[in-house]
Order: C-alpha cells, then sequence, then structure tokens
C-alpha cells in the first residue's frame, strides 16, 4: 500500500467521513460571511425599536440619577449625592429590607407551592388537568385585578371573606383589618402576590416531572415505594431544572412588583408594604423629586443585574 493511500481515508458507505478524517463545518466560513449583512439588515428595525425603547430610557435614567430635580426648578448636578442621601434615609433602608422579606416569601411560597403540586398532579396528569388549568388562569390574570380580588377578601367588616370563614369557625378573635394593621399587611400582600404567582412554577415544574422517565417511577412502584419516597428520591431531585427557571422568573417578577402593591396598600400602612419599586414611584410621581427617584430607579436595576445576569451565565454555561 502506497503512503499516499494510507493517508487518505476512504469515505463510509453512507458518504460519511471515516474515522479520523477532519470534518468540515457545516456551514463555511465565506458563505457566514456573506450572510452576515443580511442577518445584520434584519436586525435593524428590532436593534433600533429596542434602543429607543430600553436602551435610550435606561441611560437617561441613570444621567438624571446625578441631577437634583425638583418640580420645574433647573436640574443641579450634585454626582453622587442621590446615592449618598438614599443610604442614609431611615425610609429607603426599611424599603430595602421591606423588598428583600417580600421578594424571598413570594418566591419560596409561589415556587413551593407550584412544586408540590405539580409532583402530586404528576401521579394523575389527565385527572388533574382542569385543577392545573385553575391554577395557571391565576398567573394570566393582571396584577391589578389580583389587588382589587383580594380587596374584596381582605375587607375587615363582615363583607371580608376571609374574616366571614374566621367568624364561621368560631374564631372572632383572629379576625383582623388585614390590609390596615402594619403587623400584618406585609404578610397578606405576600399571600395575595403569592397566588398570582403560582401558576407559573406549577407549570414548569409539572413540566420536569413530566420529563422524567417513566421506567424509574414504574420501577420504583415495582420496588414498593410509596407515593411521598417516590415524590422525595425521585421526583424532586430530577425536577430540580424547572424549579431554578421557576424560581428566576419569580424572584424577577417579585423584585419588580409594582401593581398589587400600589392596588392593595399603596405601600402603607406607615410605609410598611413599600418597597424599591413603589419607593421610586412616590418619590418621583408624587414627591416630585425626579433625581432621588431615579437614583432608586438604578439600585433596583443592580439588584435585579445581581440576581439575572449568575442565572443567565450558568444557562448558557449548560447550552454549551
Amino acid at each position: 500500500m502506497s503512503v499516499g493511500n494510507a493517508a487518505s481515508p476512504k469515505p463510509t458507505s453512507l458518504g460519511l467521513p471515516a474515522r479520523g478524517e477532519r470534518r468540515e463545518p457545516f456551514v463555511a466560513r465565506g458563505q457566514w460571511l456573506r450572510d452576515a449583512p443580511i442577518a445584520w439588515l434584519l436586525l435593524f428595525p428590532v436593534l433600533i425599536l429596542f434602543g429607543i425603547a430600553v436602551v435610550f430610557p435606561l441611560i437617561d435614567t441613570i444621567r438624571l440619577s446625578f441631577y437634583d430635580i425638583k418640580g420645574l426648578a433647573p436640574p443641579k448636578y450634585i454626582g453622587i449625592g442621590n446615592y449618598t442621601k438614599l443610604f442614609a434615609d431611615p425610609a429607603f433602608r426599611h424599603t430595602l429590607q421591606t423588598t428583600l422579606i417580600f421578594t424571598l416569601g413570594t418566591t419560596i411560597i409561589a415556587v413551593g407551592v407550584g412544586w408540590i403540586v405539580a409532583m402530586l398532579c404528576a401521579f394523575a396528569p389527565r385527572q388533574t388537568l382542569p385543577f392545573r388549568v385553575m391554577i395557571f388562569s391565576a398567573f394570566g390574570v393582571s396584577e391589578a385585578v389580583t389587588g382589587y380580588m383580594w380587596i374584596t377578601m381582605l375587607r375587615p367588616d363582615s363583607g371580608g371573606l376571609v374574616n366571614s370563614v374566621i367568624r364561621l369557625f368560631g374564631f372572632p378573635d383572629f379576625a383582623q383589618p388585614w390590609l390596615g394593621d402594619p403587623n400584618t399587611a406585609l404578610g397578606a400582600l405576600i399571600v395575595a402576590a403569592s397566588w398570582g404567582a403560582a401558576g407559573l412554577p406549577l407549570m414548569l415544574c409539572f413540566a420536569s416531572v413530566q420529563a422524567i422517565p417513566r421506567n424509574l417511577l414504574e420501577a420504583a412502584y415495582m420496588d414498593g415505594a410509596r407515593p411521598l419516597a417516590i415524590m422525595r428520591h425521585i421526583m424532586a431531585p430530577l425536577s430540580l431544572p424547572g424549579v431554578r427557571v421557576a424560581t428566576f422568573i419569580t424572584l424577577l417578577n417579585a423584585l419588580r412588583a409594582f401593581d398589587v402593591i400600589y392596588v392593595l396598600t399603596g405601600g402603607g400602612p406607615v410605609r410598611s408594604t413599600e418597597t424599591v419599586g413603589y419607593f421610586m414611584y412616590r418619590e418621583s410621581m408624587t414627591q416630585f423629586k425626579l433625581g432621588y427617584g431615579a437614583a432608586a430607579t438604578v439600585i433596583l436595576l443592580v439588584a435585579v443585574l445581581v440576581v439575572s445576569i449568575p442565572a443567565i451565565i450558568q444557562r448558557t454555561a449548560e447550552a454549551k
């Protein structure tokens, strides 16, 4: 056999390259370079709209955060004065604490309920379809409508559903002005927000549970495993990818929540339910401190990026 024949492996009968042969890329580099201008041309309208709707307002908000703007008075450049004033403001520090409690509470309840219900529904997916549709439909309701609905349920008088049920079971002392008491307003707000947010974690976790190979569950049944053991040792660990996605989305939504807070409590009573998003609205739109409110907006943006970037990096690494 000649050296030339040994250096060039023959293709297989299917037309595929033989072992050890270098494969050419599916798309040639020259073709990619020719298609790149067309791709950018198609993306150009979207990029223009994105720049007008997102990039420009973001840059302008950051610029305004360095100015002292009060009403119609001319802007005055103060550097990082708004940020210094924010972190020295006891009201804003309390707002940060409230935002943390509200975000974590809503995320834990919504994702926890959605995850548990998804695993329970996985034992009878067809029979529980109407039940899952009803829970997910709450996610499709706007936050403002959710707020007005929960106002009716949490009314302190006899017309409130929650207090009426409490009195019906013979515990009149537990009836509370849920939204009017600083000690209970934040908890009631978390419950209302979690009710509207539980639908998405339910669907994501249910999809992850349904992706579990059926032979694993069948083997567990044949070995005599009980449903609770199957949920704990098989469904829960293998559905964690869906749980992580649900946690990420719910966390972001809770972090920037506004509508349900505006409708239910308006940040009260005594600013006990005021989050950073509502603090930004109050300072900018009612107190007319545009620079101060813009600084609060930038801090909220930084918090969203801190939550988002690690999750995006992790998903990108998994995709590779």
